[in-house]
């Protein structure tokens, strides 16, 4: 390997990466991608644009120099990531999207939700970007764009967002939920008027279609999507589809629409950091107004929220608190106002990665170091998959930070744990009692199981 070019070298390590990775996570992350540079110990490999540079840096980076250290033969090989020869680290600010006329909102789409509205964060950076991408450039990138995430995390806000984009461009553009989209389906088969419905849906010029995990297990409705789909995908349309969990983990969705879903690009919205739930707190306070103390937004910034509809949630309160007093906010008004909204008693630990493992090795009668060993008999096992789901699901933790907090397993093994719990909660109940007493333990919101 040592007389190789770097560019034969990488096209080696690729070969070696496409039977570790999935078929589709190959093609979004790795297919264009272009091994550059390689001395000293360093490897420079060329990715087309800065989203997928972060997604390897944060997903992949790891898998890819102990491919590269195998290859070379040579211990410390460490990888950079390039946008077409820039470094790219720091992260670049996001593209500067034009400004959308004042037009009024058509169809479905919230007047509230766009862009320049949206709060960006870490846990939604690559999100936003990819949303940001489609939006320029509909139906030519990522096609379909399917953003997942918990409840509240920003998913439907950024298919407004690219809605709204698109259409100050005249770009027709149908935006429906699953269910709404299930229920004018009946309606349709009821009055003999399929073809019409189907007509509306696959003439669009961009379908954006939330809560995608609302039409599994009904298979007359699938059906329909995926014809809808696959006439859409054929000529070019784009599609954005928003769902509660990556389209594997979907429990009863039809084979063939979860392999479509996952032909173009998969991406996560997770749970807001402090920094980011600052940021949304003073653009909400900025929007609504009202002058806020910044003491006062990082006291409700620091506060346990779950999603970003609690954060605003907890900001309403305060203000509404505040004008009752007829006082300014303060610290202690917001004490007051949030005082009995989310508390955990005394000996209950907070929702952290650690509190998580402990009450999860509890329930089992295990130890956190059970959790992070080696151990394979069933109880561990099954325990362990359930504190993987519970960190991804509940507390929006990456793959790979969830695989070091639990014995630093694969990315990979966290995301088969975690598609096997969602199956089992969905076909045994005595999984998902247990499941759900370890989250009302932890003060969390009971993940539906679509059963």
């Amino acid at each position: 390997m040592e007389n190789r070019s770097p560019r034969e070298i990488w096209d080696a390590a690729l070969g070696e990466l496409q039977v570790q990775v999935s078929k589709s996570n190959f093609r979004t992350w790795l297919e264009k991608t272009v091994g550059m540079d390689y001395r000293e110990n360093r490897f420079l490999v060329s990715v087309p644009n800065t989203f997928v540079a972060e997604y390897l840096e944060n997903n992949q980076k790891s898998l890819i120099e102990k491919t590269l250290i195998n290859l070379t033969s040579q211990p410390g090989v460490r990888v950079t990531f390039q946008v077409n020869g820039a470094h790219t680290y720091p992260v670049p600010k996001l593209m500067e999207m034009p400004p959308v006329p004042s037009v009024p909102c058509l169809g479905n789409l919230n007047c509230g939700y766009r862009f320049d509205t949206f709060t960006m964060g870490n846990g939604n950076r690559l999100a936003c970007a990819a949303a940001q991408a489609v939006a320029a450039s509909p139906g030519k990138l990522y096609n379909p764009l399917y953003i997942y995430g918990g409840v509240g995390l920003g998913k439907t806000h950024l298919l407004h967002a690219i809605g709204h984009q698109v259409q100050a461009r005249h770009i027709q553009v149908v935006c429906m939920s699953a269910e709404q989209y299930t229920s004018e389906f009946i309606a349709a088969i009821r009055s003999r008027k399929t073809d019409e419905f189907h007509r509306r849906y696959r003439s669009a010029g961009m379908l954006l279609i939330d809560d995608i995990q609302l039409i599994a297990g009904k298979k007359q409705t699938e059906e329909s999507f995926f014809n809808t789909f696959n006439e859409l995908h054929n000529s070019g349309r784009q599609i954005i589809i928003a769902g509660d969990q990556a389209p594997k983990m979907i429990p009863r969705l039809d084979k063939r629409l979860r392999s479509r879903f996952e032909w173009g690009l998969v991406v996560d919205v997770q749970p807001p950091d402090i920094d980011a739930r600052l940021a949304i707190l003073q653009a909400k306070a900025s929007q609504k107004n009202i002058p806020f103390a910044s003491t006062v937004l990082e006291y409700i910034a620091r506060r346990d929220h779950h999603n970003i509809r609690e954060l605003e949630g907890s900001l309403n309160r305060v203000i509404a608190y505040s004008r009752l007093l007829n006082a300014a906010p303060s610290v202690e008004i917001a004490s007051q106002a949030l005082g009995n909204i989310g508390e955990r008693a005394p000996d209950q630990p907070a929702s952290t990665s650690d509190a998580i493992i402990d009450a999860v090795a509890r329930n089992f009668n295990l130890t956190a170091a059970d959790l992070k060993s080696g151990k394979r008999d069933k109880e561990t096992s099954f325990a362990r998959r359930i504190a993987m789901y519970l960190l991804r699901q509940n507390n929006g933790c990456s793959l790979a930070s969830i695989g070091a907090s639990l014995g630093g397993r694969d990315p990979s093994a966290v995301t088969a744990a975690c598609k096997k719990v969602s199956q089992e909660i969905a076909s045994d109940s005595h999984a998902q009692r247990r499941l759900h007493e370890i989250q009302k333990q932890l003060n969390f919101y009971p993940i539906k199981s679509n059963r």
